[in-house]
């Protein structure tokens, strides 16, 4: 797949598909958990969420949800990335079946993403996967926010999440905190795609995936094809999983430096570097 050999994840999953200690949070939409490329002894419901699984397959929600977890843990040769199924997904949907999603990147309340962050943190996830962006902004909330995130660091949890597909310049209350690494979108040959959102803090702490007519699972066994930062993301998520996987006495500090710094390029712009995931391993590799 032309999407993982851009950002040089081959070598990786060559080596590891990952390890069941590894848990990766998916804050998201409900998922077709009983999909046949889904392995279901590595997927787990967290506490607070009433169900992992889609009610409505067709649900804008449950398609997205599905997707991004293709990417991450579908089972090699299903046709999705399949980046690290043997890491555990553990799934706390926040975006409501019954609801309609808009085309542009899902949204959450702050309220309701503290919640889900701090389930998942007390299920021991180490790292959290957000593709979606904020709505009914509040002072209070996002102060709750603030805190569940800086909760995640002092945990030592990687947060990974999608930059935004306003195609603006600019960030928000996610993007900008320091723990967190943002992830803009681009094509098939790595430039940033024109919805994907960039700014100072995206260019400074964050990465860019391939977010462009990627291919992943949905709730109704077809494959599907989806744009956006959304999709970028999980492909930064998974490369930590496997880092993770394949040093598990690194630290969660030594794990995001890794992905942060391994690409050799100066953070002086409003557009982050790609994702070099072979470079990352090679770092740790130095230490672990």
């Amino acid at each position: 797949m032309r999407a993982l050999e851009l950002v040089k994840l081959p070598p990786l999953m060559a080596q590891t598909s990952g390890r069941p200690e590894i848990v990766i949070a998916l804050i998201d939409g409900p998922v077709a958990v009983d999909h046949a490329d889904l392995p279901p002894e590595r997927v787990r419901v967290a506490a607070g969420a009433a169900a992992a699984s889609c009610s409505v397959a067709e649900s804008v929600a449950c398609r997205h949800g599905t997707f991004v977890a293709g990417i991450l843990s579908a089972q090699r040769g299903s046709g999705a990335p399949a980046i690290a199924p043997a890491c555990t997904l553990l799934v706390r949907p926040i975006f409501p079946e019954r609801e309609p999603l808009t085309s542009a990147l899902p949204s959450a309340t702050p309220d309701a993403l503290t919640t889900a962050i701090t389930d998942c943190l007390e299920a021991g996830a180490r790292i959290l996967n957000l593709s979606l962006g904020l709505a009914q902004l509040s002072t209070m909330g996002l102060h709750r926010l603030e805190q569940a995130l800086e909760q995640a660091a002092q945990r030592g949890a990687l947060v990974v999440a999608a930059a935004g597909n306003q195609g603006a310049v600019g960030g928000s209350a996610i993007t900008r905190h320091p723990w967190v690494i943002p992830v803009a979108a681009c094509d098939q040959h790595g430039a940033p795609t024109g919805q994907s959102n960039l700014g100072h803090a995206i260019g400074r702490r964050g990465l860019r995936a391939p977010g462009k007519a990627i291919q992943s699972l949905s709730a109704n066994g077809k494959p599907q094809t989806m744009d956006g930062t959304s999709v970028a993301a999980p492909f930064v998520t998974g490369a930590a999983a496997l880092l993770w996987s394949l040093f598990p006495n690194a630290t969660a500090a030594q794990v995001k430096h890794a992905l942060l710094h391994a690409p050799q390029q100066r953070r002086i712009s409003i557009v982050p570097p790609l994702l070099d995931a072979q470079a990352g391993y090679h770092h740790l590799a130095q230490f672990h």
